[in-house]
């Protein structure tokens, strides 16, 4: 969409910053959106995935957008194993397109749609230890070439946005969120369990769907620090976006 006052340049310049940090091209890219919630896990196990515009009220043309890139099936598969292997519940979903949490943001980082896709939900009960153990469970997948990507933000309070009494608590969590992204293993996992105690914590997610996605992407990194990559003021509160090695 049209963003004359900018507001959305500085996510949009980090999204295209993504193929340049990375040591080679994904095999494959598996997104974990915030915006699909499932009793178990599913994953999208399509060849060819629609769009599935799951959001109201914008210009016409953004629900005529494209994002052609091919499914992936046999990862889909893959990773469905590794879930069940560690006694996770997870299925394929052979049907599912790519919602907005997927597409929107693989379109600017990413915007050949050449490298194959496949979308994971999160677990429906928002419990933190579930999605940290899923994450966990994939790890696998990152020294097959597959890149995992949390979908989700790292402050979501949609009453909260553009109001700058949201700025000073967003912060607080924000500086907790980035002290725990940098721990390792078993101690960012316990952490990211807990988040609920950080500072501000129910205030930046009344809900948890937007923030279980990093727990997947941290579970995945196993030891491996995280490093904040991306941190700005945007509709007045703290947003960050982590990498992990």
């Amino acid at each position: 969409m049209d963003d004359p006052r900018g507001t959305w340049a500085g996510m949009a310049a980090f999204l295209r910053s993504l193929p340049d940090r990375l040591p080679e091209t994904p095999k494959a890219i598996l997104v974990v959106s915030g915006h699909w919630e499932t009793e178990g896990f599913a994953l999208t196990g399509t060849s060819a995935p629609g769009l599935i515009y799951d959001y109201y009220g914008f210009p016409p043309h953004t629900y005529q957008l494209r994002y052609d890139a091919p499914g992936a099936p046999e990862l889909a598969k893959r990773a469905t194993g590794l879930l069940k292997d560690a006694g996770l519940a997870a299925h394929v979903d052979p049907e599912r397109g790519l919602d907005h949490g997927a597409f929107v943001p693989l379109m600017v980082a990413f915007p050949s749609a050449a490298i194959p896709v496949v979308e994971m939900s999160v677990e429906r009960s928002l419990d933190p230890a579930l999605n940290v153990a899923a994450g966990q469970a994939l790890a696998p997948l990152r020294d097959e070439g597959v890149l995992i990507v949390g979908s989700g933000m790292s402050f979501h309070n949609m009453r909260g946005y553009g109001d700058p009494r949201s700025t000073a608590p967003s912060e607080a969590f924000d500086a907790w969120l980035t002290d725990t992204m940098e721990l390792r293993g078993e101690a960012r996992a316990r952490a990211l369990e807990q988040w609920g105690e950080a500072p501000a914590a129910r205030f930046a997610h009344p809900e948890a769907e937007h923030l279980l996605p990093l727990m997947v992407a941290a579970g995945a990194a196993g030891d491996a620090a995280g490093t904040k990559i991306y941190g700005e003021h945007v509709l007045e509160t703290a947003i960050s976006g982590f990498r992990f090695d």
